[in-house]
């Protein structure tokens, strides 16, 4: 009897903190201890930060501006938006981008958006529409220029800022003619989700991917795309890139593909970071074709 009691009491004292335990494991993805290290390494001196501004009404529709202190004449403002399946991330995480492209002179938002499985697409696209909204809308009460608009977009992020420029619905987006690039990093662009769990939980069954797909909405436009692959991504196939490299060059957009060395799914994400792109050349690339595109070299 006493055994039965203490055990009882120990598993209602216990069972709170395993549970807290267990959520934070299933939370846990490995690019949690990179972003975190990243992150630690990273300096604040380049920039001054407005964190948590509310586009929206949800607790997700939150976005961190990074303003640069030393910022570029033309004063472009990069948008980023996190990987994770739909369904993980947090733009906390990405405190090592904001600064990267910061001390480069760029103002930098890095957003949240609602996730998988209690949102669907289009949810998560509709998210940055409104966030590139509301960046247009209080852009004097923030002293933001919006007249040179990049997204840039990971993993998922980058099937997100694809799908906000092509997509089947139609877009409400204001300052669409102000975004003079977009940049994919290992981006899912063209694919089937039927049959993969962690895919599913993210999209609308009824809906065929040809429905959904970015690939499939392509129309011409004056928009810069530079498409980023990494030389040993075994997460996100590289059709999707070629494909959609394919696609805009089809219909006569301009899209560029470069594939970084040495770098796999997460860490060419990482690789962006000041601490790191002096090892891989995937921040160089970009610079490059930010400077090509803007007219500035």
């Amino acid at each position: 009897m006493w055994k039965s009691k203490l055990k009882s009491t120990k598993d209602r004292v216990l069972s709170p903190y395993l549970t807290a335990a267990k959520e934070r494991l299933e939370e846990f993805r490995f690019y949690d201890v990179a972003s975190h290290h990243l992150n630690r390494l990273t300096s604040r001196e380049h920039f001054t930060l407005n964190a948590d501004l509310s586009y929206g009404e949800h607790a997700r529709q939150k976005l961190d501006l990074y303003k640069a202190k030393s910022p570029r004449l033309d004063e472009p403002l990069i948008v980023f938006v996190h990987g994770g399946t739909w369904a993980h991330g947090k733009k906390e995480d990405y405190l090592f981008v904001g600064e990267s492209f910061a001390k480069e002179g760029f103002n930098v938002a890095v957003i949240n958006y609602r996730l998988a499985p209690e949102h669907k697409f289009p949810d998560y696209v509709n998210d940055l529409v409104i966030a590139l909204n509301y960046l247009e809308k209080e852009k004097q009460g923030l002293n933001l220029s919006t007249e040179n608009i990049i997204l840039m977009g990971h993993s998922a992020g980058g099937f997100n800022i694809m799908s906000a420029i092509y997509s089947p619905y139609e877009s409400a987006l204001v300052c669409k003619h102000q975004v003079k690039m977009v940049i994919g990093l290992a981006g899912p662009y063209h694919f089937k989700y039927m049959g993969d769990a962690n895919l599913e939980q993210a999209f609308d069954l009824s809906l065929d991917y040809k429905e959904v797909m970015p690939y499939y909405f392509v129309e011409k436009n004056d928009i810069h795309h530079v498409l980023l692959l990494a030389s040993k991504d075994f997460l996100v196939a590289k059709s999707n890139t070629l494909d959609m490299h394919d696609k805009l060059m089809e219909v006569g957009n301009i899209s560029i593909i470069k594939t970084v060395p040495y770098t796999g799914h997460i860490t060419l994400v990482g690789s962006l970071s000041s601490y790191t792109s002096r090892m891989f050349a995937t921040k160089a690339e970009i610079l490059t074709e930010i400077n090509k595109c803007l007219g500035e070299a």
